[in-house]
């Protein structure tokens, strides 16, 4: 199955119009990342096929992947269209049927990628379009008998309530509301429920004395403020040595002045727009109080939002001397980056600090030069991301390059994008078909 050429304008514009995309974010997420993870999916899903168990004397033995017995509700985020696509792809190629809720604020782009796959030769209902509220989805699913998989990206519920209570109502459709809802009624399952989740985080740049001072300012720049910093690997925050935080500090303020808002459309200098809706910028709006409210924390650019037109909200940087205080450990889901600044020589204590800070695991990024401190970071944090990158920023995961997930509250780890995510969905089946007749029901010692 092909996607049509023609799709990424198109899709563009949707994009435009839903979710304030610019032109590389559209093109990025809408036409390549969901091409990539079509194509890769189904050359995994050969490729499973092709693992088989050993025949042997007079026998030979067989592996049938079946989709599971039951239907896949997948629940989609807004922020990219490839997920929403993937989330309800997958299975469907593993032979289930899928019930694929799109989320509130993108059934423009998610329905265009709808379309195109039944254009594309997709058999009616096989993935069948449901956009509903979520507690009525969620609800539905998972009082149903033949409910046998949930697949979700979104949030769960780790807000401040000082800051944003109104924001629990909105995310009580979440992944620990729907597991929850699902150890309730297993006794009505046919089966039990395969559940897979990814649940977004508080992502980290470690700043090593070694690093590369321009790689860091720029990494983080992209990695903070690209569409909004409403990516789930975003960073949003930062651990920056003494020694080298003045040289930072100058970079990150330098290229703060340069950074342009407004309207993608109109304007492709721009990098990027206004935050998805009005729930996220009274949320982010919370946020940007708090820190003017806090003696821990210090607002060096940016700061400032408007939603007179658009939920438009300035890229900002806030400097902290607690770097355990609530900004380094909860989801903003904005473009925030909070920068705890070290003494350089209580490196090792930092890595400590950074693994035990925050409940997510999600991504995060170390930048050194020194390849003995590469490999101590890499120890001292190996279960604090499920993405870890080394002198890179933490977005930009690539399907089949770098399978995307992570653990503790940032889910299930499945890595969509990976060889090991098709099998997720399958419930095999082992054959063993004998050729050579059972002559007798004695064993040869029992003579």
């Amino acid at each position: 199955m092909r996607l049509k050429m023609a799709w990424p304008c198109t899709e563009y514009e949707i994009q435009q119009g839903a979710r304030g995309k610019t032109v590389v974010q559209a093109e990025i997420d809408a036409a390549a990342e969901l091409i990539d993870f079509f194509r890769f999916n189904a050359k995994h899903a050969i490729e499973l096929e092709e693992q088989q168990p050993l025949d042997s004397d007079g026998s030979t033995n067989t592996m049938i992947y079946r989709g599971l017995e039951g239907f896949v509700a997948a629940v989609a985020p807004f922020n990219l269209t490839a997920i929403g696509g993937n989330l309800a792809g997958t299975p469907a190629i593993m032979g289930n049927v899928v019930l694929w809720k799109p989320s509130d604020t993108a059934l423009s782009a998610s329905y265009a990628v709808y379309k195109i796959l039944r254009e594309s030769g997709l058999p009616p209902n096989i993935i069948q379009f449901v956009p509903a509220d979520g507690p009525v989805f969620g609800d539905t699913v998972t009082s149903s008998e033949h409910l046998a998989g949930v697949n979700f990206t979104g949030s769960v519920p780790y807000v401040s309530l000082s800051l944003c209570l109104y924001w629990m109502l909105y995310i009580r459709r979440t992944f620990k509301r729907l597991w929850k809802q699902v150890a309730q009624n297993l006794d009505i399952y046919r089966n039990f429920p395969r559940v897979a989740g990814e649940c977004g985080g508080k992502n980290f740049h470690f700043v090593h004395s070694s690093a590369d001072v321009n790689s860091v300012v720029m990494g983080t720049v992209r990695s903070a403020f690209e569409y909004g910093g409403q990516k789930c690997s975003a960073c949003s925050r930062m651990y920056v040595p003494d020694s080298l935080w003045p040289q930072i500090r100058q970079g990150l303020l330098d290229v703060h002045k340069q950074i342009s808002l407004g309207d993608p459309v109109e304007d492709f200098g721009t990098f990027f727009s206004a935050v998805i809706d009005d729930k996220s910028f009274s949320r982010i709006k919370g946020w940007l109080e708090h820190a003017r409210s806090s003696p821990h924390l210090k607002i060096i650019a940016g700061g400032n939002c408007d939603d007179s037109k658009g939920y438009f909200v300035e890229p900002t940087i806030i400097e902290t001397t607690d770097p355990r205080e609530k900004i380094m450990n909860e989801e903003i889901f904005g473009p925030i980056l909070t920068v705890y600044v070290y003494p350089e020589n209580d490196y090792k204590q930092v890595l400590h600090l950074i693994d035990n800070t925050s409940p997510y695991a999600l991504t995060g990024a170390v930048f050194s030069q020194d390849q003995a401190v590469i490999e101590e970071a890499g120890k001292a944090l190996r279960n604090a991301a499920g993405n870890y990158y080394v002198n890179d920023k933490s977005t930009g995961s690539i399907v089949a390059q770098q399978p995307f997930g992570g653990a503790r509250a940032s889910g299930t780890n499945d890595k969509p994008g990976g060889p090991h995510y098709v099998l997720r969905w399958t419930s095999p089946q082992v054959v063993k078909q004998t050729h050579v007749p059972l002559t007798d029901w004695k064993y040869p010692y029992m003579s």
